[in-house]
């Protein structure tokens, strides 16, 4: 019993100061400015803008990993094929490799200077400087999380379940339709969540690739430069006020589907 009861202390303990360090500089952040200095931050519109920008840019990034990440995760998880483990390591280096280091990438990937970039340019699609490139930075650091997440879902599906739709007549597509998107849907949607979330926090290769239109991780690192803590702060506490009630309310959905 007293065993127990140290075991519990010790990781009580342990926990708390994890909690701690993360949940402080959050509440300091949040209660630093003065209410008034607080609210005008929010009415600015350069800040509305950058944070609206920020999310929507976020959400087709993810949009576009949703389309071409789960085809991906679905073959990972039930083909066997060459080069399979370099491409499972492939997908996941955005994750560990420096984000500055991404953004360089990319911007020799889609610059006017490579061939890609010039092909996109002449159907009119730019990506430095432009909207464009925001998206395809979010992408790059952030499909990892959804990948990995539907590949685990759809290893969780038992592929005879697959195989006995098969028999029965279904095709190909009706299979996967029915039996297992639908059965591997909450490890996409938490993949989608954290997907979502990783892009509108990313800042490195958004701000090698295209520093204008800002987002609000850049508006945040130019107002720190320009003019000081004092003056950054409220940015920094609309930015994750705003994220911590999204994030909560994802959150939360994805809790009520998976208790239905």
């Amino acid at each position: 019993m007293r065993r127990n009861r140290s075991f519990n202390a010790v990781f009580i303990l342990l926990a708390f100061f994890l909690v701690l360090f993360i949940g402080v500089p959050i509440f300091l952040t949040l209660t630093g400015s003065p209410p008034r200095v607080f609210w005008q931050a929010v009415l600015d519109e350069q800040v509305q803008e950058s944070i609206l920008f920020t999310f929507f840019s976020s959400l087709i990034a993810t949009g576009v990993g949703l389309l071409t990440g789960i085809p991906l995760a679905y073959l990972l998880a039930r083909k066997n094929f060459p080069g399979k483990q370099f491409i499972e390591s492939l997908i996941d280096l955005p994750i560990v490799i420096p984000h500055s280091a991404a953004g360089i990438a990319l911007l020799l990937a889609l610059g006017r200077g490579s061939a890609l970039g010039r092909g996109f340019e002449a159907l009119g699609l730019r990506f430095v400087s432009a909207a464009p490139g925001v998206v395809a930075a979010m992408l790059f650091v952030s499909v990892p999380f959804l990948v990995d997440s539907a590949r685990e879902g759809f290893e969780a599906v038992d592929p005879r379940l697959e195989y006995v739709a098969r028999t029965l007549g279904s095709s190909a597509w009706n299979v996967f339709w029915r039996v297992s998107f639908p059965m591997a849907w909450r490890s996409i949607i938490s993949g989608l969540i954290m997907m979502w979330a990783r892009g509108i926090s990313e800042f490195g290769a958004v701000v090698i690739l295209t520093y204008h239109p800002m987002i609000a991780p850049v508006l945040l690192y130019e107002r720190f430069q320009s003019f000081g803590l004092d003056y950054a702060l409220p940015v920094a506490g609309i930015v994750i006020l705003i994220s911590m009630l999204v994030f909560l309310i994802l959150r939360a959905l994805n809790s009520n589907r998976e208790d239905k």
